[in-house]
């Protein structure tokens, strides 16, 4: 989602031959298996690992160094809605990185909204008027929903600033209420990074903020923390006991898990879920055809997913 990685700088092929070191996975048959009820979600990796920031907290540790992933282009962007169309996809998601750091951003939107609603996920720091316009008059004309969602770490510079950088509170207001007076009302994401965040107090406080830039309906996201990538560096590693096992299937099954309706393309091939695609285990396949079958939630992350029923989603 915007997020944080292991290392920064270019990486070779290699880097999906082995798990990383450090982070702990239980066998696959020692985890529980979560079935593919239907693909309804599917989500772009558009703006790979290369992002105008490097948020401390990013959970795929996306920089403007970061290589991991690179830019998806139309082309092969273009590939795969054919085939979710097929398979019956609903809604479609782009993040990185940084999506709008892609030259081809806003002709992939342009073709995707002729299939179904899309959402962006971005920082903000590149809504500038003339493109907030360009988007709102794309959104008016499309047949489908356009939506943005933009982070911030905290209702005060104090808050967002260590975690984003220096001067960001600002910046990503500032691009808000941008999108905002041109017709797109942004949903604001925000994480627990900060305990604050989440309280009723703390949601007050964000609207309060958003309606003195102009969002006059403000909408809000809360998601967990990962302690993957970045998180983990600054927070440390989940402890052993943070993982799943057979006997912690709940009683309605894993429909609450977005990897049930979802997956993940990348430049490189289709990934279980948004969170994972650094995972060398996270990779299903090619294709979308690849990945329809069951995936073992055998990695830590799947205990965040699980415990706080994260969706990415809006």
């Amino acid at each position: 989602m915007e997020a944080p990685m292991e290392q920064e700088g270019t990486l070779q092929d290699s880097r999906f031959e082995e798990p990383p070191s450090g982070q702990n996975q239980v066998a696959p048959g020692d985890s529980p298996n979560v079935e593919l009820r239907s693909l309804d979600t599917l989500w772009f990796q558009v703006g790979g690992t290369v992002c105008n920031l490097a948020c401390s907290h990013c959970f795929i540790s996306c920089s403007p160094t970061n290589h991991t992933h690179e830019f998806m282009t139309l082309a092969q962007v273009e590939t795969h809605l054919a085939e979710a169309e097929a398979l019956g996809v609903k809604e479609y998601y782009f993040t990185g990185g940084e999506p709008f750091l892609n030259p081809e951003m806003e002709d992939i939107l342009e073709v995707t909204l002729r299939r179904g609603p899309a959402t962006v996920l971005t920082n903000g720091l590149l809504l500038d008027n003339k493109r907030c316009q360009r988007l709102a008059t794309l959104a008016r004309s499309a047949e489908y929903s356009l939506d943005l969602r933009i982070s911030i770490d905290g209702y005060s510079a104090e808050a967002n600033d260590p975690i984003r950088g220096e001067g960001t509170f600002e910046r990503i207001l500032a691009g808000a209420s941008r999108a905002a007076s041109a017709g797109l009302n942004p949903v604001m994401t925000v994480t627990e990074v900060h305990r604050d965040n989440v309280t009723d107090d703390g949601r007050q406080r964000f609207f309060k903020v958003l309606r003195t830039r102009g969002i006059e309906r403000p909408r809000l996201k809360i998601l967990p923390v990962f302690q993957i990538g970045a998180e983990a560096e600054r927070t440390g590693v989940y402890e052993s006991w943070q993982q799943l096992a057979e006997n912690d299937v709940p009683e309605g099954g894993w429909d609450h898990l977005q990897c049930s309706t979802s997956r993940m393309v990348t430049d490189q091939g289709v990934w279980v879920c948004p969170i994972l695609v650094n995972e060398p285990l996270g990779r299903m396949g090619q294709s979308l055809a690849d990945t329809l079958g069951s995936f073992p939630l055998n990695h830590q992350a799947c205990w965040t997913c699980h415990v706080h029923g994260v969706s990415c989603r809006t």
